[in-house]
């Protein structure tokens, strides 16, 4: 059994002038606008500035300005992103950035980076970049080429980690854990002081958790099966000052770090990411919207040989 963790993201700001996506906007414009990428909101939370759905595929942040998606799984996100545009309409709309990452089973995908972004080019220019060497872990990133510009306090951050370690993928997959059980594993209570929670164990496993506290935001979403482990953490709070807390207890064999607008990246990871690490890969691009992108991937070199993986020969995998 294996399911895709790898998600795909879509930012779109638009002008609260014209209209508040918190105020203006009934749920059932958002329940028909997760409907269109096929997944389903299981549960909301919110306060004064920010309401945020936890989906059956990752999360949708809502802020007055702003949206926040992610979906993985088989999801077709920009079909999301094309019926907000359709709906709202460009004029109201100042950016949007359309985000992929690499898939484990890319093949099982119903589009690619590039069926998306030729969808999203009949409504918008844009421009696009790839992050990462295309052998190795990398991101997409399409975004809006006009006039407007990011602020550079506008600042988000991804930790991905890939191949968790024996224990961790053990305890998440522990039949009949329940969420209690789940954030204290990962110390989530303490590291996440003052925010609203809201999390879901999915069958027969995974976990996903939305935290919000006033404007910020942090999303965890996790695909503990050892063949395919992958665990995405994504916020608007420093994510590179937290990764030592996350590693700790996941160990992962390799781990993506990117950010949005964070002009100190290369020295707070050399700060915060621990020497047993080793950057395979290092990107950064400035963007005609204004923002910085930053893009590590870091390994933790194997001094011990693994075990091949027998396959299923007559099962899903070997088709895929």
């Amino acid at each position: 059994m294996f399911f895709e963790g790898s998600e795909k993201k879509a930012e779109i700001i638009i002008d609260a002038k014209q209209v508040s996506l918190l105020d203006d906007l009934a749920d059932d414009f958002w329940l028909a606008l997760v409907q269109c990428c096929n997944a389903k909101i299981l549960s909301t939370i919110k306060n004064d500035d920010c309401k945020a759905f936890l989906l059956s595929e990752s999360s949708l942040f809502v802020w007055h300005d702003r949206l926040l998606i992610l979906t993985c799984g088989n999801t077709r996100l920009v079909h999301s992103v094309e019926y907000f545009i359709q709906q709202l309409g460009m004029n109201k709309i100042q950016q949007i950035t359309y985000q992929r990452k690499n898939e484990y089973f890319a093949h099982a995908q119903l589009s690619s980076f590039g069926d998306d972004i030729t969808l999203l080019g009949k409504y918008v220019e844009g421009k696009a970049f790839r992050f990462g060497e295309l052998d190795g872990h990398h991101n997409y990133i399409f975004h809006q080429d006009n006039s407007f510009q990011v602020s550079k306090e506008d600042k988000t951050y991804e930790l991905i980690a890939y191949q968790i370690c024996q224990k961790a993928s053990k305890k998440l997959t522990t039949v009949g854990l329940n969420s209690h059980e789940i954030r204290a594993f990962l110390q989530l209570d303490r590291l996440l002081a003052g925010f609203i929670l809201d999390d879901f164990v999915f069958e027969p496993f995974g976990y996903s958790i939305n935290a919000i506290k006033g404007l910020q935001y942090l999303t965890i979403h996790i695909t503990p099966q050892a063949n395919s482990s992958y665990v995405s953490i994504q916020a608007n709070i420093n994510l590179i000052s937290l990764a030592p807390e996350f590693l700790r207890i996941l160990a992962p064999k390799s781990i993506d770090l990117l950010s949005f607008n964070e002009l100190e990246f290369s020295e707070l990871a050399k700060q915060y990411i621990p020497k047993s690490y080793i950057s395979k890969s290092l990107f950064q691009q400035h963007l005609s919207n204004n923002s910085l992108v930053s893009f590590a991937n870091y390994i933790l070199p194997q001094t011990s040989f693994s075990s091949a993986e027998l396959l299923d020969i007559k099962g899903q995998r070997h088709a895929l």
